[in-house]
């Protein structure tokens, strides 16, 4: 199963010529997963080569403009391009009366189901047969919440010769064992799928911060994640002015990624004061080799473990 992550906007705050607001895309199979959705992230799906019309869920991050005040323009998009598949939307407190807003000033109407869930935990907030997303309270300066995009681990590998050994017959019982079901042979035999399978194969892991400060659960949080999304906004010289505003460093992000043994970390969420980003590879990377800034449009593909 293929999954791909687009970065549609990697600024923070304001827009550049090279870098728009933020927001990133998850391409799984037939569906779309989003994180923030920042102003013209329309435009910016348009030239990746996204759809309007596929199966999707979008997750806000917190109620700053930079993160949220994409999602009236796309929304609109959709239903100008007769969008007829419902569309989800999670956020924290604040998103449904925002969009209601929206709703009331703003004249134009939906040709699809809109739903809109407020999140107010930490834990699982959206459970689908083969992932959860799950969020957690993080450190800036107003109610934000972390998401993890979490794959439920996959049957492991089916081995052909021990299934004949035993006398399954190739065909609907060798499915059946493969979807984890136990089966019963003509002899009244009884074959479990751990007879025939190898032990179950890990799902693959996303996480994306949105803004923040380091803090300590984020590592938990991110444990063993493929790829971890960082906010990065200042560089390691103005850690100060980031504690204030709420957001991290290149180093504290690197922290934070070799103390959660993640194999990736992109940083993001860049300021517009900075053209050059090496000093941000250069800093990251004294701590956390794997590390990448993220620049719009960039694409990763994320593979599922052969163990």
């Amino acid at each position: 199963m293929s999954m791909q992550v687009i970065f549609l906007g990697t600024a923070g705050s304001i827009p550049t010529p090279k870098r728009g607001l933020p927001s990133i895309l998850i391409k799984r199979e037939g569906e779309q997963i989003m994180f923030d959705c920042g102003e013209g992230v329309q435009r910016q799906m348009i030239m990746s080569g996204a759809g309007f019309h596929k199966k999707m869920k979008i997750f806000i991050t917190h109620m700053h403009g930079d993160h949220v005040l994409g999602l009236p323009g796309l929304v609109q998009t959709m239903a100008l391009l007769d969008r007829e598949k419902k569309l989800e939307v999670y956020g924290p407190p604040g998103i449904l009366k925002f969009m209601e807003a929206i709703s009331e000033t703003v004249q134009f109407s939906l040709t699809f189901p809109l739903e809109i869930h407020e999140v107010i935990m930490d834990g699982v907030i959206c459970e689908e047969e083969d992932y959860t997303v799950e969020a957690l309270r993080t450190n800036h300066v107003i109610q934000s919440f972390a998401y993890a995009l979490v794959e439920k681990p996959r049957p492991g590998k089916f081995y052909p010769e021990k299934a004949k050994a035993l006398g399954v017959p190739e065909g609907p019982l060798w499915s059946k064992l493969q979807r984890g079901e136990t089966v019963k042979l003509k002899n009244a035999q009884v074959i479990k799928p751990e007879d025939v399978m190898g032990p179950p194969r890990p799902g693959r892991k996303i996480v994306y911060t949105g803004d923040t400060r380091p803090f300590a659960a984020l590592a938990k949080f991110a444990a063993n994640a493929n790829l971890l999304v960082h906010d990065a906004t200042l560089d390691d010289a103005m850690a100060e002015r980031a504690e204030e505003d709420g957001h991290s460093t290149p180093s504290q992000a690197a922290k934070i990624a070799k103390k959660a043994k993640v194999e990736k970390l992109v940083l993001t969420h860049i300021s517009a004061r900075y053209d050059d980003t090496s000093a941000f590879l250069e800093q990251a990377r004294k701590i956390f080799r794997n590390t990448f800034v993220a620049e719009d449009f960039m694409k990763l593909e994320i593979p599922l473990s052969t163990n």
